[in-house]
């Protein structure tokens, strides 16, 4: 669940025509699950969590649905006032320690809304949840990541600005894209060593959750984020 921070296609044939048209991304007969629920959630075969995750204050409504772990997406409508309302995802827990890890890396797949306030984004955590690694893939609006700049660094195949802060309840490292983009691959694992082996700011942590999703400030009138497809992979 991110708190922390302020803040574009393998779709089925009907589901992108809904999209283009601007209603929901896929009608509820198409999809295995739907949730308008504050905290809904559905664990899929593979061993993913999908999640509504509706939890700033002043949010409007939401609705999830998914097909599977790698298809899914969200119909938001929070009103246009400051501080993050929701951040849907999908959830892969790892459970390793970082040194343990030979690999890990992530795919996605998305399109997203040329309005509204927000950013596509990977949220890492450790099992303690006293660290979280923030991957801003693309991000729209008045959004704005949490902590004082460190610089640019090139790490996983893409080329990051760095911010390191605080929340009160955890340390908070976002590593924000220069450009946005809306597919690719994320080797993830550079990213942790780079925070442990060259900054020295955790150590051989344990990876617990790796999310993926949507931190929705602003999307007034209802707008579609639709993850086309994603997939965590670690060994």
């Amino acid at each position: 669940m991110a708190r922390s921070t302020l803040t574009r296609l393998l779709l089925a044939p009907a589901a992108a025509v809904a999209a283009l048209i601007g209603f929901a991304a896929a009608p509820a007969h198409a999809a295995v699950w739907t949730s308008s629920e504050q905290w809904g959630n559905y664990t899929t075969s593979d061993g993913y969590t999908l999640y509504n995750n509706i939890w700033g204050s002043g949010a409007g409504s939401q609705t999830i649905w998914a097909n599977s772990s790698s298809n899914w997406g969200v119909t938001a409508n929070h009103p246009n006032t400051g501080g993050i309302k929701s951040y849907p995802n999908a959830k892969k827990v790892v459970g390793k320690p970082i040194d343990s890890l030979s690999s890990l890396t992530s795919g996605y797949n998305v399109s997203v809304p040329s309005s509204g306030a927000y950013n596509t984004s990977y949220d890492i955590w450790d099992t303690d949840y006293d660290y979280e690694v923030m991957l801003w893939v693309n991000y729209n609006g008045a959004v704005g990541p949490l902590g004082s700049s460190q610089g640019t660094v090139s790490l996983g195949g893409h080329t990051w600005t760095v911010y390191k802060g605080s929340n009160g309840a955890n340390e908070v490292f976002s590593f924000l894209r220069t450009s946005d983009s809306s597919s690719g691959t994320v080797n993830i694992l550079p990213v942790l060593k780079w925070i442990k082996d060259t900054k020295g700011w955790w150590g051989n942590e344990t990876i617990g959750d790796v999310q993926f999703g949507y931190e929705v400030t602003s999307s007034s009138g209802g707008l579609n984020f639709v993850t086309n497809s994603f997939g965590v992979s670690a060994r």
